[in-house]
């Protein structure tokens, strides 16, 4: 009876049975599980810039609405091109002594998941216009503004990044909407989110409850082809919008645009695969269809959406003819 009467006893026997089993059920098997799943190989770290900006990313409670897992569910698909694997978190490290904010694979999406934000939408000029002013971009965005990350200035330095922000979203600032610095770390370290391809010959889990995806048919040669307004609203929608008319001096309009109604397929196929920088009007178009890995079909039922939506009404196009100049891009580019 004396241990049950003998409170500096028990307590220290407490107190031992909740460190042993802390170290036994959780910080062994911890250290277990970190020594058997090490990074894929050509994982990247995160560089200094990149590193900040996670720090931002915490600091301004991103992580609240936005997860970076990728489930074996095919609804998540769209996030990422593999089901998330232990190697995808083994080479994050603690912050600090203090704080484990390692991982931020987060518990809720009220906003899009980011494991892949760095693949689907690489844009400077996005990403900037989008932490300054989500609904300019997307127009039922819940997220908050964060004006905070940005300057107001009457000239550009000649190291500083000018945000085009639309007219009816500056709210009478007359002078240059500048990204400050921490604005430009926290798009580092969005750029930095992509997921790491496995090494050949490595299968990647497949995604469960895979859904049947809407075809129709394309012309030319009666090939199938894929749903060209899911394709759009995947992979184009963020910066030319719903209704194909872009954003003013940020975007531009793909609605009685010379590219999309002319018979220049060439010169289409090119700005999908390559990317764009001919237009100091407008911020710099990323090679959507090869960071995306876009197929001619896909490319195909992509050109045919936009020759033929928002009054848009041009000849569409066949896939040999979209294939045969994908053929020779890859053949130009990897001289």
């Amino acid at each position: 009876m004396e241990f049950f009467n003998n409170h500096k006893i028990l307590f220290r026997t407490a107190l031992g049975l909740f460190v042993g089993l802390t170290i036994i059920v959780a910080i062994l098997p911890a250290i277990n599980n970190q020594e058997n799943n090490a990074t894929l190989p050509n994982a990247i770290p995160l560089n200094e810039r990149a590193i900040l900006g996670k720090q931002s990313f915490i600091a301004n409670g991103c992580v609240a609405c936005h997860t970076q897992q990728v489930r074996n569910v095919d609804m998540d698909k769209i996030w990422g091109n593999r089901p998330g694997i232990a190697a995808d978190y083994a080479g994050i490290t603690r912050t600090d002594f203090w704080r484990n904010t390692a991982t931020l694979m987060g518990t809720e999406r009220t906003g899009p998941d980011l494991t892949n934000i760095g693949i689907r939408q690489p844009s400077l000029a996005w990403n900037l216009l989008h932490l300054y002013q989500p609904r300019a971009v997307v127009v039922k965005s819940i997220m908050p503004a964060y004006p905070w990350l940005f300057e107001i200035k009457n000239e550009v330095g000649k190291a500083e990044i000018e945000v085009i922000v639309p007219d009816n979203f500056r709210k009478g600032i007359n002078g240059k909407i500048i990204a400050t610095n921490e604005a430009l770390n926290l798009v580092a370290y969005l750029q930095s989110l992509k997921q790491t391809p496995l090494p050949d010959g490595k299968t990647p889990l497949e995604f469960l409850y895979k859904k049947t995806k809407e075809q129709n048919v394309g012309n030319g040669n009666n090939s199938i082809l894929p749903d060209g307004q899911m394709l759009y609203t995947k992979n184009c929608v963020s910066c030319h919008q719903a209704n194909g008319e872009g954003l003013k001096g940020a975007f531009p309009s793909l609605k009685g645009s010379s590219i999309v109604l002319g018979n220049d397929l060439e010169l289409f196929v090119n700005i999908i695969m390559l990317g764009y920088d001919a237009r100091p009007e407008y911020a710099v178009m990323n090679d959507v269809g090869t960071i995306n890995n876009l197929t001619p079909e896909e490319v195909t039922a992509i050109i045919n959406h936009e020759k033929t939506s928002w009054g848009n009404n041009a000849k569409t196009v066949s896939l040999d003819e979209v294939k045969k100049i994908m053929d020779f891009i890859k053949i130009t580019t990897k001289k």
